[in-house]
């Protein structure tokens, strides 16, 4: 008798997982091209850090106010469609971007002045106010995808094959966070100086262009992928009438509250995000700077806990159902347990290779969680729910974490950077202490391959 094919192969040989695979990687490796390329366009334009800090706002508002509207949008229309419109909207935005990058500014031309410097003022300050409204646009993009990107697996790919493809393909977008800020940089120094209103104006559209494009070719790419018989999912029957999008939303948050273990874990992690999530956005840039004495030393200790990351995720693809334990909740809160015990030291380290030691540790457990974490929502939210479940998931981060790293910028106004690790890791294994003793977290299973029933 022949030996069965090993799952990975399997999986590999899947032409759903081939297509979203190539076109996944593209799509991932153009997003850090425009991640570092963006502020720096907004330095390079006007200096100012203030201007780079509202881009970021903007492009994050409409992300975290609109995603569970996108999450219901998915849900009714299926993630593919939804995900293809925010492919093509993006490359819209990006390819504006480049056009307005190549000019380096618009050319502004009144009768009310022949003013030479107040035509550049006021062409600088219409390029800028321009920048705003496409980045404003490129988050209320992602609002959308977003959600269609996370939930798009259920329905192409078996249940017993979700955990190998999310280890593999956040993996790969581990790896695009490694390697996309050293093409961006790349492009950006080797493309030259214009000499025109921006500077490094060619190599700037160079990455807004090559943005642009993987977004072309990812959404040619997801054409090709078919969803599977049935995987729509047990819909309601009376769908003739579908309701409003906030009454989907409504259900979407109904149908988590009702679910025990849904809203232990979303209540936990909301908790955590809360509290610790956004923290350790600001925590680290300042222990580089002001413990290490260098971006070179940051950029060192967050390449270390990516490729923890990377490894987590790989071993999760690899050998994900080996490493699990049965319970889900208790491995989520051991999980946390030890992040906390490993991020209390960072604030007392005297040297790069101690902080990357220790972040290498951190982003291995959770590389490794992620994709449990992931695997374990999808196995048991019926096909039909999941866009506004992973909306509501995301939420989660992209709200609450935002309110903690400001309170955290002003909380390292009256302490050390010492007290603040020492406190957060502290905080977080208090918290997975108390989920673990005084809620029925801990006793949450870990949902088989072929469990697709959900747990009420």
């Amino acid at each position: 008798m022949a030996a069965s094919e090993p799952p990975r192969a399997k999986l590999l040989r899947d032409p759903n997982f081939r297509w979203l695979l190539r076109g996944g990687a593209i799509s991932m490796l153009g997003d850090q091209l425009t991640m570092i390329a963006l502020p720096w366009l907004v330095l390079k334009l006007t200096g100012d850090t203030l201007a780079l800090g509202l881009v970021i706002a903007l492009m994050s508002a409409p992300r975290a106010l609109l995603i569970l509207i996108g999450g219901a949008l998915v849900d009714r229309h299926s993630p593919k469609r939804v995900l293809m419109l925010s492919k093509y909207a993006n490359a819209v935005l990006l390819a504006m971007l480049t056009l307005l990058v190549l000019n380096n500014a618009p050319t502004l031309t009144l009768a009310i002045t022949s003013s030479l410097s107040v035509t550049l003022a006021l062409n600088a300050q219409v390029t800028l106010w321009l920048v705003y409204a496409l980045a404003f646009g490129l988050g209320l993009a992602q609002a959308f995808g977003i959600p269609s990107g996370t939930s798009i697996l259920p329905r192409v790919l078996a249940p017993q094959q979700l955990e190998q493809a999310n280890g593999m393909l956040m993996g790969m977008r581990q790896l695009t966070t490694l390697a996309g800020p050293l093409l961006a940089a790349l492009l950006i120094a080797l493309a030259g100086d214009s000499g025109g209103a921006v500077r490094d104006a060619r190599g700037l559209a160079l990455a807004f262009g090559l943005d642009c494009a993987s977004f072309l070719i990812s959404a040619w790419t997801l054409a090709k992928v078919r969803e599977l018989p049935g995987a729509a999912g047990t819909a309601p029957a009376n769908n003739a009438h579908p309701p409003s999008v906030w009454r989907a939303v409504g259900a979407g948050l109904a149908m988590v509250w009702r679910d025990t273990a849904l809203r232990l874990c979303f209540s936990y992690w909301g908790i955590v995000a809360l509290f610790i999530g956004g923290a350790m956005q600001v925590a680290l840039p300042a222990l580089g700077n002001e413990r290490l004495h260098g971006a070179t030393a940051f950029g060192l200790l967050m390449a270390a806990n990516g490729a923890g990351s990377l490894a987590g995720m790989a071993a999760a693809a690899i050998a994900g159902a080996r490493l699990r334990m049965a319970s889900f909740g208790g491995m989520v809160l051991l999980a946390d347990m030890i992040v906390g015990a490993l991020v209390m030291p960072l604030g007392r380290i005297n040297s790069t290779w101690q902080g990357a030691l220790l972040l290498l540790a951190v982003g291995a457990v959770s590389g490794y969680m992620q994709v449990a974490v992931f695997t374990w929502i999808q196995r048991r939210v019926p096909p039909h729910m999941m866009g506004r479940t992973m909306s509501i998931f995301m939420f989660i981060f992209m709200g609450l974490a935002p309110l903690s790293a400001s309170v955290t910028g002003w909380l390292l106004q009256s302490i050390t950077l010492a007290q603040l690790f020492a406190g957060g890791g502290a905080t977080l294994i208090a918290l997975a202490a108390l989920a673990w003793l005084f809620t029925p977290m801990r006793a949450i299973r870990t949902a088989s391959a072929t469990n697709t029933a959900r747990q009420h």
